[in-house]
Formats: structure tokens, C-alpha cells, sequence
């Protein structure tokens, strides 16, 4: 079962089809596009950060049992822990105080890094709790 991020990160590379069973036509990746930022919650920002982590080898899967929107992979679920986890922030959003303290938080809980992702510059700010 492929999540709306991957199955358009496909679409976009040609490696898949989508039907729409209703129209029984298929969809093109401005159709899908559409459809999906109508259904997906912050499906703009969160594509532009899964793409790029896409290209740079890595795997993201959804991360919203640890709170996040991704847990990141090198090689994939059941083949090691994720890496990190990622919070992708909406184009007018700030990073906040209680941002870093839910990085913070989150990070120590789940005894991984938390990374916000800011899908304007495509930069990512990583957090790790350590004691001193």
C-alpha cells in the first residue's frame, strides 16, 4: 500500500499508473497532484521535503505513531531502526519555542534524532538530547 507521497513521487518518475475507478480514466500528475493536496494535510510541504529525501537515498515512511510526519530509513523498515524522525513545517511557520521543546521531548522519548524540515530552503534542523 503506497502512502499519496509516494504514489505521486512514482507517478512524477513514470514508474506507475493511477486509475481513477470512478472516470475509469487515468490520472495525470497534475490531476493526482490536485486531488491529493485537496485530501492530504500539508501535502505541498511534505512532498517537497519526502522528494528531497528521496533523492538523497533515503527512505521516509509515515511517522505519525512517533509523532512526527516521517521516520527516515537508510535501508528500510524491518531491515534497521529508523535514523531520524521529521517534522516538515508549513510555508508560513516559524520555528517555534515549543517546537524545540517537542523536538526535544520527542527525541529523548523515542531515542532518536528530531529533525525539522523547512520545505522553502529545503534545510533541516536536527535536535538530540544528550546529558552533559
Amino acid at each position: 500500500e503506497l502512502s499519496l507521497l509516494e504514489a505521486y513521487y512514482l507517478l512524477e518518475k513514470e514508474e506507475i499508473t493511477v486509475l481513477d475507478v470512478k472516470k475509469k480514466k487515468l490520472l495525470t500528475p497534475k490531476e493526482f497532484y490536485a486531488m491529493a493536496k485537496k485530501t492530504h494535510y500539508k501535502f505541498e510541504e511534505k512532498y517537497v521535503i519526502y522528494k528531497d529525501l528521496r533523492e538523497k537515498g533515503y527512505i521516509p515512511r509515515p511517522g505519525l505513531k512517533f509523532g512526527a510526519d516521517f521516520v527516515v530509513y537508510k535501508k528500510g523498515p524491518g531491515l534497521e531502526h529508523s535514523l531520524f524522525m521529521v517534522h516538515v513545517l508549513r510555508h508560513n511557520k516559524k520555528i517555534t519555542s515549543i517546537d524545540m521543546v517537542r523536538a526535544g521531548r520527542l527525541a529523548t522519548s523515542v531515542r532518536k534524532k528530531y529533525v525539522i524540515a523547512n520545505p522553502l530552503t529545503k534545510s533541516y534542523y536536527f535536535f538530540e538530547w544528550f546529558k552533559p
